[in-house]
């Protein structure tokens, strides 16, 4: 029986930046655009949360299931490890599956925005394809892009949408740096696991395009966002507030860049989060200060 630190271990806290920055962002947007619905903001944070944890463990379950975390080098699995049985696991993902969409029938209903249903699907069905089912995904070098069209566009959008209940450009624009932050997460997270996926049949984005190229795709996803933020000046010069962020980026890419393998990468993959969380909060203040 799994203990309870080890099942907070299981849901992979290290990820949960992922969830709360583009809602933070999403947020920002709605306030510069003088429409902040705070308790919106709440359950769309909720969602995102819920359906972060959700993957997380429906990622071990699959994983666990087929052998692929048998031999790992990062952070403990549950299924793997053997500390909490499949079933156990496969529940846990499921009931955070299911409390994301009463959470997100919330926002559809006070919206009356019904084609948000399908996006929410869209989102609980990419979440258990990533790793599940006969055909995962994310075994097919396909994680990437989910997560930047879940964790960058999807959230970005639809936090800002359920509070103005428009579109506006700047959403979008907001919601790219936001995707390859969390993209830049799963890159230097699958870099480390190559020497372990690639054996398992587990071809990654990182495995397909070997340590080089992906360590170069690492440094180009953390970069970006700080040059995005510089063009939306032209909506707010405040933006320019995420260049006090740009530091934190330097030891990770250092460490990337420099070959770092193994459990090496896990201070990197730390660090990233950090630099995500900053940026993302020095964005979000950005984009919300109208002065």
């Amino acid at each position: 029986m799994a203990t309870p630190s080890q099942w907070v271990a299981g849901a992979r806290p290290r990820t949960l930046p992922s969830a709360v920055v583009p809602v933070a962002i999403g947020t920002g947007v709605a306030i510069h655009l003088g429409e902040p619905v705070w308790w919106r903001a709440l359950v769309a944070l909720l969602v995102a949360l819920l359906l972060q944890i959700g993957v997380n463990y429906a990622n071990d379950y699959s994983d666990g299931i087929r052998g692929t975390d048998d031999d790992r080098v990062g952070p403990m699995r549950l299924v793997g490890s053997r500390a909490a049985t499949p079933k156990q696991v496969l529940a846990a993902a499921l009931g955070c599956f299911a409390a994301a969409a009463v959470a997100g029938l919330a926002l559809v209903v006070a919206t009356g925005a019904w084609w948000l249903l399908l996006v929410g699907l869209a989102a609980i069905a990419a979440a258990w394809f990533y790793t599940g089912g006969g055909s995962p995904y994310g075994y097919r070098a396909m994680g990437e892009i989910s997560v930047f069209v879940f964790f960058g566009l999807v959230a970005v959008v639809g936090t800002a949408y359920v509070q103005t209940e428009s579109l506006h450009w700047l959403q979008f624009a907001a919601a790219v740096p936001a995707g390859l932050l969390s993209c830049s997460m799963l890159v230097v997270n699958n870099l480390r696991d190559i020497v372990t996926d690639a054996p398992a049949g587990k071809r990654t984005l990182a495995v397909v395009l070997g340590a080089p190229a992906t360590r170069k795709l690492y440094a180009t996803g953390l970069i970006l966002p700080f040059v995005i933020a510089l063009a939306l000046v032209v909506a707010t010069p405040w933006t320019a507030l995420t260049l006090l962020a740009l530091p934190l980026a330097a030891p990770p890419v250092k460490t990337v860049l420099g070959g770092a393998t193994g459990p090496a990468l896990i201070g990197a993959l730390q660090q990233t989060g950090k630099l995500q969380m900053a940026y993302g909060l020095l964005f979000s203040v950005g984009l919300a200060i109208t002065l």
